[in-house]
């Protein structure tokens, strides 16, 4: 039964994780830049969006490899699974602590303008792009992830 248990838990967050970074990036933070007229707006709320899925997501990983080291121990690695959560674990990790504070910080030097308005528009862009395939890829990873821990046994080639 405790093996069911976790196993159903770590399916439900990778439900959760790959949910919520498609929910946010491809449904929330479009709708808000099209609804809202100030853009200043609907990029701050939309950045904590992006904020809650991302510590969402460490809090996942986080289980996610803890339940597959605990099922195969040093085997884990040998996991695609576990090397997929990894891989957007990192992901997550690089592009919340290392490209979003650069991107703060623009936004930051550019007042009182928008950072669009500004000389530091370009720079912005090219980081926001940079942002943005991040996040296509672990969109991507998601749906391998999603596919590789349906297999309940890690032994069976999760």
């Amino acid at each position: 039964m405790k093996k069911k248990i976790s196993y159903s838990w770590a399916l439900l967050a990778a439900s959760a994780w790959a949910g919520g970074l498609w929910a946010i990036g491809y449904l929330a933070a479009p709708i808000l830049f099209q609804t809202l007229a100030d853009r200043q707006l609907a990029g701050l709320l939309a950045g904590r969006l992006f904020t809650a899925t991302a510590y969402m997501g460490i809090v996942c990983a986080l289980y996610l490899l803890a339940y597959y080291f605990f099922q195969a121990g040093k085997q884990a690695l040998r996991l695609q699974v576990v090397r997929v959560v990894l891989g957007m674990l990192l992901l997550t990790l690089f592009g919340h602590f290392g490209i979003q504070p650069i991107m703060a910080d623009l936004k930051m030097q550019a007042l009182p303008l928008e950072v669009m308005q500004s000389a530091f528009a370009g720079q912005f862009r090219t980081w926001h792009g940079v942002a943005s395939v991040i996040y296509l890829v672990q969109s991507l990873l998601a749906i391998m992830l999603i596919i590789k821990v349906n297999v309940p046994n890690p032994s069976e080639g999760g």
